[in-house]
Formats: C-alpha cells, structure tokens, sequence
C-alpha cells in the first residue's frame, strides 16, 4: 500500500508530464522516466505499479497509429511471447526482493541503457539470425522489466537493428512496450504486489502523460530530437548511477 499525500500526487503528474514530452519527442522513453524518477522518490515496486495505466494508454496508442500491426505480429510474434513469459518470471525480484537490491537493479538498467545507446553503433541484425535471436531477446527483455520496471533493454537497440524503417520501428516499439505493460501488470497482479490505490494513481497518471506527449510533439517541430535525446541519455545516466550507488553510502 501507497501513503498518498499531495507531495506525490504533485510528483507523480509532474513526472508523467516530463516523461510524456520525452515521449512526444522521441517516441519512448515514458516507462524508463517514471521508473527513473519515481524510482528515486519511492520503491521501485511503488514506481512500477504507478506507470502501469499511463503506459498501457500512450503505447496502446502509438501501437494503434502505425501501418504494419498484422505483418509486425506475424514476424515478431516469437519476441513478444518471450517478453511476456519472462517478465512474468521476473517480477517475483521486483514484488518480492530486497528494496536496495532492486534500486541499484534499475539504476544499473538505466545507466547501461543510456550508456550504450550514447556510445554504442548502429548494428545490423541478419535475416538468417531473427528466427533464434528474437525470442532470446525478449526473454532477457521480460527478465529485465520484471525486475525493474524497464521495458528497454534489449528490445530498443535489437529493434532498430532489424532494419525496419521509421513508421514499422515506433510501431514495433508501441507493440514490444504494450506487451511488457500487460505483463508487469498481470505478474505484480498475481504476486499481490498491485494494489487499488496504486491503480486510482495511476489512472490519474494518464491525463498529465497526454499532455505531456502532446507538448513533446509541439517541441519536437522546433528542436533537434537528436539533441533532446542526448540530454536525456545524459540526464539519465546521472539519475540511474544516484540509484546505483545508494545503497552503497546509505
């Protein structure tokens, strides 16, 4: 159970305002700001059951939007089946582990997360090696969102190495992000670590992430999104080693 005082319904909109924006800009990225800054304010736990409806709305909508969901489904199928039987498997670390031990879990996510996507090449996935790559991706991808509530790592970077161009990519995208959602939902579900009032907060959580993808694509026409997304990945990895090291000087 969650204490809600008006300290964190005001944290709690701010924050789904700024990860909308980051969203509306780049086209991800809400899961992995909430869980960032959330993350630093309550448990981990806390910071996942909070995201679940927002997250489910803003990608259930980027997924709707694309052309290709039959021919994506078809050929992804395998990734997604994986995500989902993994991060059911791992959300017995984030409803059940050590608050610290899953702390420095998300922050070590997000430091790895922003560090390579900042340094790292484009890499090309061949053809011959989706069949077995694919599901192995999602199940690292499901392990990684149940134990920390980050839908990223890595389904983002094997995602834009399968070559698909702009529209199919944010439509895989939306597709790989609504399915982690349904799972990190159904697995703390099942773990009774969802509770009522993190579902009224997170239902309130929605109106201020719309905004915010709103105002994200306004700034998107007027900015560099190359730019943004630099500062974010730098903001980003500040954050997630301020989780990390935590429980080392606490």
């Amino acid at each position: 159970m969650m204490d809600i005082s008006l300290l964190l319904l005001v944290a709690v909109a701010a924050t789904f305002f700024a990860a909308g924006i980051v969203k509306g800009v780049t086209g991800m990225g809400l899961p992995t700001v909430a869980m960032g800054v959330l993350g630093a304010l309550v448990s981990p736990l806390a910071a996942a059951s909070l995201l679940i409806v927002p997250s489910f709305v803003t990608n259930v909508w980027q997924l709707a939007a694309g052309p290709s969901f039959g021919p994506l489904a078809r050929r992804l199928w395998p990734m997604m089946l994986a995500i989902g039987a993994g991060t059911l498997a791992g959300t017995s670390l984030l409803a059940h582990g050590d608050t610290a031990l899953t702390t420095g879990a998300l922050g070590a996510a997000l430091v790895f997360y922003a560090a390579f996507t900042l340094l790292a090449r484009q890499i090309r996935v061949p053809a011959r090696l989706e069949a077995w790559l694919s599901p192995a991706v999602g199940a690292i991808t499901g392990i990684v969102t149940g134990a920390t509530g980050v839908f990223v790592i890595p389904a983002v970077p094997y995602l834009q190495a399968l070559g698909l161009d702009r529209d199919d990519l944010v439509q895989a995208l939306g597709l790989s992000f609504t399915v982690s959602t349904v799972a990190l939902a159904i697995g703390l579900a099942s773990r009774g670590a969802f509770h009522a009032d993190s579902l009224v907060l997170s239902a309130l959580a929605v109106a201020p992430a719309l905004a915010g993808m709103w105002a994200g694509q306004i700034i998107r026409q007027k900015i560099s999104p190359q730019t943004f997304r630099r500062w974010f990945l730098f903001c980003l990895i500040v954050l997630g080693a301020e989780m990390l090291l935590r429980p080392l000087v606490s």
